[in-house]
């Protein structure tokens, strides 16, 4: 591909093609789903910002936006337009955060669209304001990955400071939803995974340490109110800002504040949201509400437990994650299914029998065998639909059958796992040092 593509970008597909030499398909899927992001959903805008939408929906969600670009930090690094261009998604981010950390998803301007008739505190810039924990979390990990890849400090000197105090209000209030929160979320004539039961409130929880959440990332309501791998991914993402703000910023304070809620979010995911299962021994639970309910799942949507390792919680040969993942690679997840073209988690967001790309990839990402990697990349070449792309679901007995044509963070966590197989990964992620390990071993 030429033309309007920038050279790092065309140096990257060209690493792949010679990676994998001879095999047309993948090099055709690399391509288009590598470009599919740069090409049709960034938008520059005239304070220097970017907005970005998530493919068939002309809003800007947080998580996907981080997600969808994260691939092109390795051009980044040598190539300083898509540097600049990165640098304003996340100043665009930021400028959301300090709008109203609740929301997950944007309009470009104060334009009213979306969902204007929600029971929660609305403005005209707001598309939807299904509280997330990922939406906080997605943002801080880019601009520390982009941080490492660039060296770049400007953004973290004019604006983190006051996202950081505003993230931690949040997190901090929602430790103790019950008593301390204000936020409410209702939607009315919708599917009950739409809206938040007890007048918006959410199920009841006791405060264990975690961080409560509305709603997961796949934008469906939490049945219990502590998401474990999201609390995993804040926790990460708090070691992340706590470096930032000392080694830029030098603000110790702000660093310690980081560093203990950082560590009451961990002891409270360590205490609450682990089990032992008769099988599998100790394992990590979907969600609880502190008070002994839990839900043994995981969905396609990351973070998931099965991101664990690739989100930077622990270790890929951790005893607790792999007794985790064989539940979750088994029919005893409830979204774990098997196909005559895949197996593979899906999620409650989609039909029954569809499996997720964005649920391959993270797999892919997160296997030390070899053999594993080989057929989740086999299943991807498998099950496009035909089309060259990445979708959100696909029915795992017939892959033309799908969900969401355009969906460009699917898109860019295939590329990823290809870029991975290659040996490539975006400098200071824990998937980075886990190839260096394995290049030194």
């Amino acid at each position: 591909m030429t033309g309007n593509i920038p050279a790092s970008m065309q140096k990257i597909i060209n690493h792949v093609k010679d990676f994998f030499p001879g095999d047309e398909k993948l090099h055709q899927m690399f391509e288009q789903c590598f470009v599919n992001t740069y090409t049709t959903t960034l938008k520059k805008q005239e304070d220097g910002k970017t907005f970005v939408i998530t493919g068939d929906i002309p809003a800007m969600w947080l998580r996907d936006s981080a997600a969808q670009v994260r691939p092109y930090l390795l051009a980044a690094e040598e190539d300083k337009e898509i540097a600049d261009l990165l640098e304003g998604v996340i100043r665009q981010q930021f400028d959301f955060i300090l709008h109203d950390p609740y929301a997950n998803a944007f309009n470009e301007s104060a334009n009213g669209k979306g969902h204007q008739a929600d029971q929660t505190e609305m403005t005209p810039h707001i598309w939807e304001r299904k509280y997330e924990i990922d939406s906080l979390c997605y943002p801080i990990q880019l601009a520390y990955l982009f941080w490492k890849s660039t060296g770049r400090t400007a953004f973290i000197e004019e604006t983190l400071k006051q996202v950081m105090e505003n993230i931690l209000h949040v997190w901090r209030t929602e430790q103790d939803h019950e008593n301390l929160s204000a936020y409410r979320f209702s939607r009315t004539d919708v599917r009950q995974s739409d809206t938040l039961i007890r007048d918006g409130k959410g199920g009841h929880v006791v405060s264990t340490g975690m961080t409560w959440s509305a709603f997961r990332p796949s934008d469906d309501a939490c049945t219990y109110g502590y998401l474990v791998p999201a609390n995993m991914f804040a926790v990460v993402v708090l070691g992340y800002a706590a470096e930032m703000v000392d080694q830029v910023l030098n603000n110790e304070s702000l660093k310690e504040q980081c560093l203990e809620i950082r560590d009451e979010m961990k002891q409270g995911i360590e205490t609450y949201g682990k089990l032992h299962h008769p099988i599998q021994g100790d394992m990590y639970v979907y969600e609880t509400d502190g008070n002994g309910r839990f839900n043994l799942m995981d969905d396609a949507n990351v973070p998931s437990l099965l991101a664990a390792p690739y989100l930077g919680y622990l270790t890929y040969d951790d005893t607790v994650y792999n007794n985790t993942r064989q539940f979750l690679l088994s029919r005893e997840n409830p979204y774990y299914y098997e196909g005559k073209d895949a197996n593979g988690i899906g999620s409650p967001h989609t039909p029954d029998h569809y499996i997720w790309h964005i649920a391959l990839a993270i797999q892919g990402m997160t296997t030390t065998d070899e053999a594993e990697k080989q057929r989740i990349l086999a299943y991807f070449k498998k099950t496009d639909g035909g089309t060259g792309y990445m979708h959100e679901g696909f029915n795992a007995d017939s892959p033309e059958e799908f969900t969401r044509d355009w969906f460009a963070w699917a898109n860019s966590m295939f590329s990823e796992f290809v870029l991975s197989l290659t040996g490539k990964a975006v400098k200071g992620s824990p998937l980075d040092q886990q190839l260096i390990r394995n290049n030194s071993n």
